[in-house]
């Protein structure tokens, strides 16, 4: 009898330490660490870095002035402009790299006016702009009447032209401007269309697109 009993306790005492041992495993902090879940390689570069605090507007004389004004208003139009239609293209494009590249200039120009131009136009007592400019607003609703390729075509001719533009005009900013916070701003919007222009050759290639003058602005 004394040898069945000491027998049960040891079955059962080799079942509670197996259990133990298996609960352990199970346990987020026990056994074998999981395998970590394969990202998928993206596309898209990384955020553009945006200053950390902006720095404030320094004198300049009325010319300059007037010039700079104009900058900051035109900036943060261009920006409303490139947010609006990146949105309109996550609606009205069937293309998957398309929508990739206009989710990125929707969050990289948005952020460009709430950290950079948005702080500047306050401290320099700019008006700002409640929309994108007429031009702009004509382009969007040229582009609410297109769907699939027929979209695509006009939305990534029209991304590749704007870039260019946009880009001589922050590096005329840049080379120009005595405002240090415009100078700045100017220099590092320039790395970031940049960065978008070459996203958007890709993405016309990709589509059979002619990119005129794209090489030799993004090369400078």
């Amino acid at each position: 009898m004394i040898a069945n009993r000491f027998t049960r306790r040891l079955g059962l005492s080799a079942a509670a330490l197996l259990a133990g041992a298996t609960l352990f495993a199970q346990s987020p902090g026990g056994g074998s660490p999981g395998m970590p879940q394969q990202q998928q390689p993206s596309q898209q570069p990384t955020q553009p870095s945006m200053p950390s605090q902006t720095p404030e507007a320094g004198p300049s004389n009325s010319a300059q002035s007037m010039a700079d004004q104009s900058f900051v208003t035109d900036a943060i139009q261009g920006n409303m402009a490139e947010v609006q239609l990146a949105q309109l293209a996550q609606q009205k494009s069937q293309s998957q790299d398309v929508k990739q590249f206009a989710q990125k200039l929707a969050n990289d120009h948005s952020q460009m006016n709430q950290k950079w131009f948005d702080p500047v136009a306050r401290q320099m007592r700019v008006s700002e702009p409640k929309g994108p400019s007429k031009k702009d607003k004509k382009l969007i609703e040229k582009l609410q009447s297109l769907n699939g390729d027929e979209f695509d075509k006009e939305y990534i001719t029209a991304m590749l032209k704007d870039h260019q533009d946009d880009l001589k005009k922050f590096k005329q900013e840049a080379d120009a401007s005595q405002d240090p916070a415009l100078k700045q701003i100017a220099q590092l919007g320039s790395t970031v269309i940049s960065n978008h222009l070459q996203l958007a050759e890709q993405v016309a290639k990709n589509h059979n697109i002619p990119v005129e003058g794209g090489k030799e602005i993004s090369s400078r």
